[in-house]
């Protein structure tokens, strides 16, 4: 068992074993399930994922019509050839969009770790696909990665956009995105800590005000740049550059500065994009409401 990442980092090198199977070991140990059956959850989990990015990449369009058709807008623009960053990170943050614009759309997804945030894991996980070519269980052993990191910032800190803000849900994200693709690409469990610290500590601060309450602006592209975030941080990572504070305590600091952060900053949609002149107009339109004064 393990209660932060430190303790993660130090099983999986003590024991010559990834970060992923020491989560599959944990979750077997907690559920009382069989090694099988864990497995082929997880599998389901995948499919989901795979599933929304299909679908989202079809083109969708959510019911409050604030949201939708910016995924299928990226992947012709990444077609033409004329981008000017890279084809994979494009191609992640495409199919990051592409979940949430399903969420959006009152499509199914898996939470990762919650709705709001549930592009970022599968988005990266389906762009590094096409560079790395792993099996099946290397795709589900990167959802068991990401879980660990999951995991230790539910225990420690929160993964509430309600709790601790937007850096709770996307920013840990994030974060567990970056870990997991690392041990995917080869990495070490140290690498993979270094990544998820990365991340995260560019993500603190950052602010949960949905427009008009609902989950779609400025959630889908906060989820699209979340994953553009996740896959430089895992490159650093992987070039060997360490963050020079410690995983557990970014992990730390996330939490008091969510403790610390205003509650109409806290999903209320009483501060931020959300308090915005054009907020409150599209708020006002959607639910017929008089127009609140910004």
């Amino acid at each position: 068992m393990f209660r932060n990442v430190a303790e993660l980092v130090e099983l999986a090198i003590s024991q010559n074993k990834k970060i992923s199977e020491i989560m599959i070991e944990q979750e077997v140990t907690v559920s009382g399930r069989s090694r099988e059956e864990v497995f082929s959850f997880m599998d389901r989990n995948l499919t989901v994922m795979e599933e929304a990015i299909e679908r989202g990449l079809k083109g969708v369009t959510s019911h409050s019509g604030l949201t939708g058709g910016d995924a299928v807008l990226l992947q012709k623009y990444i077609e033409k050839g004329k981008f000017l960053s890279g084809e994979i990170l494009l191609d992640a943050v495409s199919k990051a969009v592409a979940t949430n614009e399903v969420n959006a759309a009152m499509g199914t997804i898996c939470a990762t770790p919650t709705a709001g945030s549930a592009g970022v894991v599968p988005g990266t996980l389906f762009a590094v696909k096409n560079k790395l070519n792993p099996t099946r269980e290397e795709m589900i052993r990167f959802l068991f990665t990401s879980g660990a990191f999951g995991y230790v910032v539910a225990n420690n800190a929160s993964i509430s956009g309600a709790s601790g803000g937007c850096q709770a849900e996307v920013g840990s994200a994030s974060g567990m995105a970056a870990a997991a693709i690392v041990e995917m690409a080869g990495g070490t469990p140290e690498q993979s800590a270094e990544a998820m610290a990365i991340t995260l500590k560019n993500m603190l601060g950052l602010v949960c005000d949905p427009v008009a309450g609902l989950v779609e602006v400025p959630c889908v592209k906060r989820n699209a740049m979340g994953a553009a975030n996740a896959m430089v941080a895992a490159d650093m990572a992987l070039a060997g550059i360490t963050s020079r504070i410690p995983c557990d305590e970014v992990i730390d600091a996330m939490y008091k500065i969510g403790q610390n952060m205003s509650s109409a900053l806290k999903e209320t949609a009483q501060g931020g994009l959300a308090a915005t002149p054009t907020g409150r107009e599209l708020e006002a339109k959607i639910f017929g409401t008089p127009l609140k004064k910004p």
